[in-house]
């Protein structure tokens, strides 16, 4: 069995920079176990895979260990790779993801842009088991759907910041969110996920789901701009829009080939 599979760097302005994800068109869904295989292969955070249905996509997205519920930087080289190499017509793309619901992705110029649920918070306590997994005590915690959010008091500190990636995979959450406000965009963000597969990740289109409505919320703005202070970096455009958000940025096709199995 041959398949097709593309790399793509989503939200990045140039090759090597913002997130790796690995794209795989099937024709049919294939065993999950296969699925999952196929992505600890890669070593990516994420590998999308996608059908086409009659007027939509059916997307499904794996790291290396496990399959997760969103991923928006997958989506987004999803959405590259139909327009750009796939020969999707037209400029908006219907997704489907059984975990998540309807999703979509609109191109404009060289930008794409996802439509996503929005993800708003509860603030929780600053535990002992938070400010173990950190070198810098955050100035305030809180709680989404799967991640938890720290806040803190300038950008200098997400770029300081140093986490116990062990003491960070005890924690009950897929994931932690780091941030602050920006020196030169609206807010800056880090995102690690070691119970995902993955210690920190380069950009995190499903951590601005949560972002977006805080940082709205707190800077009374409804249109961000965002970056994520990885060593790839990351860049994002993001809008509050009540119950969803749209987070957008631009990508770049790495390589292309198959797969033999």
């Amino acid at each position: 069995m041959e398949l097709k599979i593309y790399q793509v760097d989503a939200f990045s302005k140039e090759a090597f920079s913002g997130n790796p994800a690995a794209v795989c068109p099937l024709k049919n869904w294939l065993e999950d176990d296969l699925l999952q295989k196929i992505a600890a292969e890669n070593n990516l955070s994420e590998t999308a895979f996608y059908i086409p249905r009659e007027d939509h996509y059916e997307l499904r997205w794996f790291t290396p260990t496990t399959e997760v519920d969103l991923c928006g930087h997958a989506t987004l080289a999803t959405a590259h790779v139909l327009f750009e190499k796939e020969g999707h017509e037209g400029e908006l793309i219907n997704f489907y993801s059984p975990r998540s619901g309807d999703l979509q992705v609109q191109k404009h110029g060289n930008k794409l842009s996802l439509n996503f649920p929005a993800d708003p918070v509860t603030a929780i306590a600053v535990s002992k088991d938070i400010q173990r997994a950190f070198s810098i005590p955050p100035a305030g915690a809180f709680r989404g759907k799967t991640d938890i959010l720290l806040v803190y008091h300038s950008e200098e500190d997400i770029k300081n910041l140093e986490a116990d990636i062990p003491a960070v995979n005890l924690l009950d959450a897929r994931g932690v969110i780091v941030t602050a406000r920006g020196n030169q965009v609206d807010f800056v963000s880090r995102f690690f996920a070691p119970q995902a597969g993955v210690d920190e990740d380069p950009v995190t289109g499903s951590a601005h789901t949560t972002l977006t409505p805080y940082w709205s919320k707190v800077l009374d703005k409804k249109i961000l701009e965002a970056r994520q202070l990885s060593l790839r970096k990351g860049y994002l455009h993001c809008e509050d829009r009540g119950e969803r958000v749209i987070i957008s940025g631009e990508a770049r096709l790495y390589l292309e080939g198959k797969i033999y199995i």
